[in-house]
């Protein structure tokens, strides 16, 4: 078999339409050698029915950050389907939920508690994902990528999810550092926007649209998750073997321009 990602094994979460960027990352890993297995939260009976869509059809496994049982129990049903003994080389979060009251212009007054939930499914949930999958992760090294956006700046209406983007690229940081030991890598891939279900969820969506319309370098198409997709499939990859604690900006290169 050959292709990028050749015999490796990844589990991918977050995919809740075809428009995903996670979907598209699912799809490129099959194409390129992988076999993946897919987390759903919520609507598991949807992720099943996209899961068909892609070049094979993968297994959902049901996950929720904020549940305990489910994470100390997924490294066994992630098992189940690969095989006891081979491991695991490829984490991607896709994870990200803040209350309405958390977003759309309403940062000066939300509340810890809609705050708390922001930061820790946005964010915390990366160490607590990587940590439930490190007994398979450490088996052989292995690479998590987890989707960001821009957090160097205060968006319009992005609130308290920015906030806690930001904390998620802190996280991404810290997990670099304390897992070199083990060779498991941590990186994120901040995408510019994308016409997605979690799109549709930000009040003001448009409006960060218009800023990529304007002042993206390259040509940036809302509707086309591919280029992030093929950043998270690299990072996935041995070709970045000693990159960790790395933010790779998929953006058109918004994030690099002045006023």
């Amino acid at each position: 078999m050959s292709g990028l990602l050749a015999g490796k094994r990844i589990l991918v979460t977050g995919v809740l339409t075809d428009a995903s960027i996670a979907f598209h990352v699912a799809r490129l890993a099959q194409e390129e050698g992988a076999e993946v297995v897919l987390t759903g939260f919520g609507r598991l009976t949807l992720v099943q029915r996209i899961a068909r869509r892609l070049p094979k059809e993968a297994p959902v496994i049901e996950l929720d950050v904020q549940n305990q049982e489910h994470l100390d129990s997924l490294a066994a049903r992630v098992t189940e389907h690969l095989g006891e003994g081979v491991g695991l080389d490829g984490v991607v979060h896709s994870i990200g939920f803040a209350p309405q009251d958390a977003l759309g212009g309403n940062f000066l007054h939300t509340g810890w508690e809609s705050v708390a939930t922001a930061v820790e499914v946005s964010a915390y949930s990366l160490k607590s994902l990587t940590m439930a999958l490190l007994p398979l992760l450490e088996q052989r090294g292995g690479s998590v990528v987890g989707m960001d956006f821009d957090a160097q700046v205060a968006w319009p209406k992005y609130d308290w999810m920015g906030v806690a983007k930001a904390a998620l690229e802190s996280t991404s940081r810290y997990l670099a550092r304390d897992l070199g030991e083990k060779d498991v890598r941590c990186n994120l891939v901040s995408a510019g926007p994308i016409k997605s279900m979690a799109a549709k969820s930000i009040p003001g969506f448009e409006e960060l649209a218009d800023v990529w319309n304007s002042r993206a370098p390259l040509t940036w198409d809302l509707t086309d998750p591919e280029p992030a997709a093929r950043g998270v499939v690299a990072l996935l990859s041995d070709w970045f073997p000693k990159t960790t604690g790395e933010i790779v900006h998929v953006d058109g290169g918004v994030h690099m321009m002045g006023a």
